[in-house]
């Protein structure tokens, strides 16, 4: 990620196209882990579906309002909006549920921010008590954002985002991290993800290439743009 060229003053639209670029990240990061994991087609299939919904319930929190800034130009993380966040993974179960999605998808997303040591939310599960696709997608979800930027930092380059997974390790699965490690240790792997993050492709074009059905691209912008 070339951090000399990321301007915090971009609009909303391109915050929101950077956020559905993690997703696509997740998405792809998700369905290598399963299928590396030794998981059968379809749930790598529903890994990439998840994974590409997980923080749908973003726009209806309010987390991708974020109207102060800080000398850096870089947008303030308070209290609020960090309590805000923690309401994303139950408020994507609601749409997700209300859009008909399976309980496979839906609850992947609810619980994706759940940490394997206890401390995560919305219901600070511990271990196995969490879904495994919601354990995989803390991981891929994990390494996806900090190689993103956001409103309110700038990304970091994939090794740094490495080691910092690593000194956080207790809040992962140890199976999933040790098969992410692995896939990210293929140059194939690496350069997907860097071209997915760094895409300036359309949404539809994104979609075509990515082999994503256009419909969901369009319910995820669709919820990031929700006031």
């Amino acid at each position: 990620m070339d951090k000399s060229s990321y301007d915090p003053k971009r609009t909303p639209e391109q915050s929101i196209y950077e956020y559905i670029l993690h997703s696509v990240c997740v998405s792809r990061l998700a369905g290598i882990v399963a299928e590396e994991l030794g998981f059968e087609d379809a749930f790598r299939k529903d890994m990439e579906l998840a994974g590409l919904l997980h923080d749908i319930g973003k726009g209806r929190s309010g987390e991708l309002d974020f109207s102060g800034s800080g000398e850096d130009g870089l947008a303030k993380l308070d209290i609020d909006a960090l309590r805000s966040s923690r309401t994303h993974p139950s408020l994507g179960y609601m749409i997700l549920k209300e859009e008909g999605y399976s309980n496979f998808v839906a609850n992947a997303v609810l619980y994706h921010h759940e940490n394997y040591d206890g401390t995560g939310f919305p219901s600070n599960l511990r271990g196995k008590e969490i879904p495994v696709a919601a354990r995989i997608l803390r991981v891929c979800d994990t390494y996806a954002a900090l190689i993103t930027n956001r409103p309110y930092r700038r990304a970091f380059d994939p090794d740094t985002a490495m080691e910092l997974m690593r000194e956080d390790v207790k809040y992962f699965d140890m199976k999933v991290f040790l098969a992410f490690l692995t896939v990210m240790q293929e140059e194939k792997n690496q350069k997907l993800i860097t071209r997915i993050i760094q895409s300036e492709s359309t949404l539809e074009d994104l979609a075509w290439e990515q082999n994503i059905e256009m419909k969901e691209i369009d319910l995820l912008w669709q919820n990031l743009c929700r006031d």
